[in-house]
């Protein structure tokens, strides 16, 4: 049985970590590096770092700080914002990513996703899906702000059928509220694809990642506030999902 992977994921805003509620609201969470550090300590399975203005902005991720954070960690690292050419993801591979995730440009234009995988192999392409509930689960990009008509449902099964190796998933209805993860829209597309999913958005205590592993079969589940005020500590989630019966690395 796969082992379930906890990811911290540091958003980033001019160089410094940041953490919102439903993607607003930003407030300084710390040093990039330094928390980086504290994760491969404390036992992190992945990082993820997303630059999340880099869209909005229209430019490139953070190049430098990427290959500061990928010196300090020996965990898989995926790195996402800005992403559009094959050129992005050589220059994000080399300054030390493992994997990259792409959102906005991937919406934009799908055949990116065919392209990527194919040049870098499947096993390196993340798709982040940014989703709110509206009349269904829609499909929102530029950092959630922006609306599209895309369902996330058929958009999933997109990703998945165009060589997308990974999809995460996050529910801009739960981000940053502690409330828990959206467990029926996680669960459609754990049940639906053969991909592994990410989900994200919610995370407030152990019982919330209990849930989305035991209920809704997430693969691995990604949180940021929480991990980075020191309100959950991953070494505890994990032994407390141990006699939950899922199955992490200690």
């Amino acid at each position: 049985m796969l082992t379930k992977r906890i990811i911290p994921c540091l958003d980033i805003k001019n160089g410094e970590t940041v953490k919102g509620v439903n993607f607003v609201d930003l407030r300084s969470a710390g040093d990039p590096v330094e928390l980086a550090k504290q994760y491969v300590i404390q036992g992190a399975d992945e990082l993820v770092f997303l630059d999340i203005t880099a869209t909005v902005e229209a430019r490139k991720t953070l190049l430098h700080l990427v290959e500061k954070v990928a010196a300090a960690i020996n965990i898989p690292f995926t790195v996402g914002g800005g992403i559009s050419t094959i050129q992005d993801v050589d220059a994000l591979l080399n300054a030390g990513a493992d994997k990259v995730s792409i959102n906005s440009s991937a919406v934009r234009n799908p055949g990116l996703i065919d392209e990527l995988s194919k040049q870098f192999g499947v096993q390196c392409i993340v798709v982040a899906i940014d989703t709110k509930l509206e009349d269904d689960w829609k499909v929102y990009v530029k950092g959630g702000r922006e609306a599209t008509s895309i369902y996330t449902k058929q958009w999933a099964k997109e990703i998945q059928e165009r060589g997308g190796g990974e999809i995460l998933l996050t529910s801009m209805n739960h981000d940053g509220t502690k409330a828990g993860f959206a467990l029926d829209i996680t669960k459609w597309c754990t049940d639906n694809l053969s991909i592994p999913v990410i989900a994200s958005g919610g995370a407030g205590n152990n019982q919330h990642f209990a849930e989305v592993f035991n209920i809704a079969n997430a693969d691995a589940a990604l949180a940021a506030s929480v991990f980075h005020f020191g309100e959950i500590k991953i070494p505890e989630l994990k032994q407390y999902l141990k006699t939950e019966n899922v199955n992490v690395r200690l």
